[in-house]
């Protein structure tokens, strides 16, 4: 008896999993895009989601000005270096940080920050921060960036992590150590 009650279970397990094997995956709204970059020995990624315009205001509205932004969407933004770099101005040591901005009109201030696996910036604390940055800027004129975008445009040891959404542009050099 106990042995047909665990068969009978055992069945129920099995069918029900299998039902839902079959379902599709859905993929997210942002969905999580990586970018890298390569010189030398030393490999630089980032990680971070990609919410899309979809025909919203998005600076000063769905991203207000002079507050914290995640850099994205769903989880905070990540950046992982295996060598140290020159970021801005100053010497970032090779790790894995979270990477938050404080959008303006003319500038931003970009946050490389300790703390990792946040979602959102809802738990950032600035006494974690390694380093900031201010970075002017750039309006683009011809094109309009639906996506929220994260790119590396690298010419040798020198870089720039350059960031994109609707018709704001800003960049973060970037020069290689090695």
């Amino acid at each position: 008896m106990i042995k047909n009650i665990f068969q009978l279970v055992l069945f129920f397990i099995f069918s029900t999993s299998t039902l839902f094997a079959q379902e599709a995956i859905k993929q997210r709204p942002s969905p999580t895009a990586i970018v890298t970059m390569k010189f030398e020995n030393t490999y630089v990624k980032v990680t971070y989601c990609q919410p899309h315009k979809r025909g919203r205001a998005i600076f000063d509205d769905l991203v207000p000005y002079d507050s914290v932004w995640r850099t994205g969407a769903n989880e905070a933004t990540e950046i992982t270096l295996t060598g140290d770099v020159i970021f801005g101005t100053d010497t970032l040591s090779a790790g894995t940080y979270s990477i938050f901005t404080i959008p303006n009109k003319s500038s931003w201030t970009v946050i490389i920050n300790n703390t990792l696996g946040l979602w959102g910036s809802y738990n950032y604390v600035e006494e974690f921060d390694v380093m900031r940055i201010s970075v002017p800027v750039q309006t683009l004129k011809k094109v309009v960036y639906e996506a929220f975008t994260i790119a590396f445009e690298q010419q040798n040891e020198e870089a720039e992590l350059v960031m994109m959404w609707d018709t704001t542009k800003i960049a973060v050099p970037i020069r290689f150590l090695d």
